[in-house]
């Protein structure tokens, strides 16, 4: 199966840090939320069709209830201990004065609606805004192995992936039109960022024949430095940031991704960068809340407290319930040749 190579928790240290900078400092670094956030997606589209073209090659099937069961032991439990703090603080504190949106807040956090239109970011605490970027996942997760499993059946893995882009690439112009008047109400939709998972997900099943130029020092350079330009570019309110920054950001991510093929381990100087790849998803479920919740009172300085604060929070989230849960729940693996039983 996929190992797990340093260099892409590096990456997810490195995406997570961009949120976070936005969140602290959006006037510093107003883009840095998007070029994050798409870094995610692509990573994402790029691990799962590892997952799913490798399991497919090791057992010739793909054991869909068992990957949506694991991805869903894997969030979930995180999210529960995020929602139960964001009713803790709202009923007790309700920084935000919005505790009359609990109930509906609650249950878009729980049923991953937060991008589903009229349904998802209406009526509810902006405490929960970035969950749109989860239920984005979860519904990448829902459909993405089924497209594989067809393409692998066929035997048209790339066709498939392919056909998939071309997809996502009429969907994203087709929402950029409904939403040409108001390109941001276009932000939070699926179909807006569908094909920077494509793109990642294309970066795996091409990654045999990936140009060996485009992992170099040379390549690198250049995607370090567009993330970085990007970064300080505002993204929001764009029609061109779903059509062009979107997808060129998870070019730039695969370019990083597969030069990272041969990283497995990096040296020490990069080892915070991989510490916070490593607790980077309950970085992102805390960050944002914790950010908001600190504005009223801190202002200017509430990145500054946010930041560590997001940390701690973060690292609780690993080691007293993600990575206990996953502990908890893996199974031991069969020896080297032997299909594992199902």
């Amino acid at each position: 199966m996929t190992a797990r190579v340093g260099a892409w928790d590096a990456l997810r240290g490195a995406a997570i840090a961009l949120v976070m900078l936005r969140h602290a400092w959006p006037d510093v670094f107003p883009g840095a939320g998007v070029v994050g956030v798409v870094m995610f997606f692509a990573l994402s589209g790029h691990l799962i069709t590892g997952l799913l073209v490798d399991e497919a090659q090791e057992t010739g099937r793909v054991d869909l209830r068992g990957f949506w069961w694991r991805r869903l032991r894997r969030l979930v439990p995180a999210l529960v201990v995020l929602v139960v703090g964001f009713v803790v603080v709202t009923l007790t504190l309700d920084p935000l004065g919005d505790v009359d949106t609990l109930g509906r807040s609650v249950a878009v956090s729980l049923t991953y609606t937060a991008n589903v239109p009229s349904v998802g970011l209406v009526g509810v605490s902006p405490a929960i805004y970035h969950l749109w970027t989860l239920a984005t996942e979860e519904q990448f997760y829902l459909v993405w192995p089924l497209v594989v499993v067809l393409a692998v059946r066929a035997g048209r893995l790339r066709t498939g992936v392919a056909l998939a882009g071309l997809v996502a690439a009429l969907l994203c112009v087709v929402t950029v039109v409904w939403f040409r008047a108001d390109p941001d109400a276009a932000y939070p939709l699926a179909t807006s960022w569908l094909g920077c998972f494509v793109v990642g997900a294309a970066s795996r099943v091409l990654q045999d024949r990936w140009p060996r130029p485009a992992t170099g020092p040379a390549a690198v350079a250049a995607a370090v430095a567009l993330l970085a330009v990007l970064s300080v570019v505002d993204l929001r309110g764009h029609a061109a940031t779903y059509l062009l920054a979107g997808p060129a950001v998870a070019v730039a991510t695969v370019v990083l991704v597969q030069a990272g093929r041969r990283h497995v381990t990096l040296r020490p100087a990069w080892r915070p960068l991989v510490a916070l790849g490593t607790v980077s998803y309950g970085a992102y479920l805390w960050n944002y809340p914790l950010t908001l919740w600190l504005r009223p009172t801190l202002d200017d300085a509430t990145g500054l407290v946010a930041v560590p604060a997001t940390l701690l929070a973060a690292a609780a989230s690993w080691w007293l319930v993600e990575r206990p849960v996953q502990r908890a729940g893996r199974r031991p693996r069969a020896p080297a040749g032997v299909t594992a039983g199902r």
